[in-house]
């Protein structure tokens, strides 16, 4: 009876366990794999990969099955997995590391509409500290829609214009749609640290 062989490349690994621990600051050293995580992943079965396989690919140095899983996407940051973790290793933070280097690379991800949700919430919360509801459906709507046309897809633009009018209707009734753009009272230090966040990103670019 033969088994597959795990490859490990020593170099690869180390340079992407040291990266995303770095960037998550989780110690995946720390994982020995007991599986508490992956039995309380809500998409762990739907994604094909849970939270304990996927830092094995970290420490394998496999970074193409890494950065390219559905869990990676479908993950919904409920850390669940962190409050089972007995070293509290919280995959949502890994997941967030991993989507934000597949960006970097111009990888293209696995689940356009998750990214484009990703991005729309990250920019519209940098324009005044706050999150804004009608601001951040705008800017995801427009992503959509901009997608669907390069696609040619026009009937997939009238559906999401109805289904994005039920849901803010639905909104609306229940008191969750603010036209009123709030701001922090300090919004140049959350501003400071987007352009720290971004300086960052490029020396890690720089460097790589």
């Amino acid at each position: 009876m033969s088994s597959e062989s795990i490859q490990c490349e020593a170099a690869l690994s180390k340079s992407l366990l040291q990266e995303i621990m770095e960037r998550s600051e989780q110690n995946l050293l720390a994982c020995y794999q007991c599986r508490r995580c992956a039995s309380g992943c809500p998409v762990g079965d739907e994604a094909g990969v849970t939270p304990d396989r996927l830092i094995r690919m970290i420490l394998l140095g496999d970074r193409e099955e890494a950065m390219n899983n559905l869990l990676v996407w479908k993950c919904l940051s409920c850390f669940t997995c962190g409050a089972r973790c007995p070293n509290n290793i919280q995959t949502a933070r890994i997941n967030e590391t991993l989507k934000q280097m597949a960006k970097e690379s111009h990888a293209e991800p696995l689940l356009p509409r998750v990214a484009a949700f990703h991005n729309a919430f990250m920019k519209a919360t940098s324009h005044f500290g706050r999150f804004n509801e009608v601001e951040f459906m705008g800017i995801y709507e427009m992503k959509n829609t901009a997608d669907a046309m390069k696609g040619g897809k026009l009937k997939n633009i009238a559906d999401e214009v109805k289904a994005s009018s039920r849901l803010g209707l639905a909104m609306m009734r229940k008191k969750r749609l603010h036209f009123r753009l709030g701001r922090v009272r300090k919004l140049s230090e959350v501003k400071a640290l987007y352009k720290k966040s971004a300086a960052i990103r490029q020396e890690k670019r720089t460097q790589g």
